[in-house]
């Protein structure tokens, strides 16, 4: 008697459907529209996420109305310190010297002695 497959078990090509179908998924999930540049958006994307909406808890989690009004202070402070700084030494990184001869009062004084030198060299 031939030997026969069990009817109750699925076919050969149902099973390569059915693994094509999962690769494809797995396909989307890791380089979709969002395309995941760190662990975490990974991370939720591997347990179901979609793109836009949040998750409750975690680093990408929404902030609270409170949290979030306390970080807009926060940020506000932190501008008007950078623009404090800005103002007092005017462009950013130039630093007025304080203890640096005057050059434009002084030029008599160096003209003197240029002359100086110049007659030690003759």
């Amino acid at each position: 008697m031939p030997s026969v497959k069990n009817p109750n078990a699925p076919s050969k090509n149902r099973l390569a459907a059915r693994a094509a179908k999962a690769r494809k998924q797995n396909r989307k999930r890791t380089t979709g529209p969002g395309k995941q540049s760190s662990r975490v958006e990974k991370a939720d994307t591997k347990r179901g996420a979609r793109d836009g909406l949040l998750p409750t808890s975690g680093p990408n989690a929404a902030l609270s109305a409170k949290k979030r009004r306390k970080l807009e202070r926060k940020l506000g402070y932190a501008l008007k310190r950078k623009m404090e700084t800005e103002g007092e030494g005017g462009e950013e990184g130039e630093v007025e010297m304080k203890d640096a001869h005057d050059e434009t009062g002084d030029q008599a004084a160096v003209d003197e002695q240029m002359a100086l030198d110049m007659e030690g060299i003759s």
